[in-house]
């Protein structure tokens, strides 16, 4: 494994441990050239996935990628990142076992759609606006009230005392 310190192309396991939900093994390292320490993680990969974009475009499925998204819309957020990690390994695992190694961006979109609704309303509003490309206020509002979560009824009057003689 290179060093990401020095690009050395030899590096020494120090430590090697399965993961906290077992899906990769954890390897601590050494650099015996410039003596820097890192961590790289191994995990199974079933098949070469290739991600169909909408502009026709193909590219290979990048796991880090979807877990740079997730952490975007989640960022802030009281949100476990061993949820966020435990999601994104469901969904590759989901995507893997779908038996087509040419996916569609629309599948892995929604995907994370409907992972994150269970996760986080916000983070998922959030990916949201991104995915379905939101270009106006009144396109929020539209998917919030399509999707349940915008607060119908509650106009500031309702909220305020009745004063003197009402």
């Amino acid at each position: 494994m290179r060093c990401p310190f020095c690009g050395e192309l030899e590096s020494q396991v120090k430590d090697s441990r399965p993961s906290e939900d077992g899906a990769a093994i954890r390897r601590r390292r050494h650099c015996p050239e410039c003596g820097g320490r890192f961590t790289t993680f191994e995990r199974v990969q079933l098949r070469e996935l290739t991600i169909l974009k909408r502009s026709g475009r193909r590219a290979p499925f990048d796991r880090e990628k979807l877990v740079r998204s997730i952490s975007i819309a989640t960022r802030k957020r009281p949100v476990d990142p061993d949820r966020v990690d435990r999601m994104v390994n469901a969904i590759v695992r989901q995507l893997e076992s779908m038996g087509e190694t040419e996916l569609a961006s629309n599948v892995v979109g929604e995907m994370v759609m409907k992972a994150l609704k269970a996760l986080d309303d916000v983070a998922y509003v959030r990916y949201a606006s991104v995915y379905r490309d939101f270009r106006q206020t009144e396109d929020f509002a539209r998917f919030l009230s399509d999707e349940g979560l915008a607060e119908e009824g509650n106009s500031d009057d309702d909220e305020l005392p009745a004063g003197p003689g009402a």
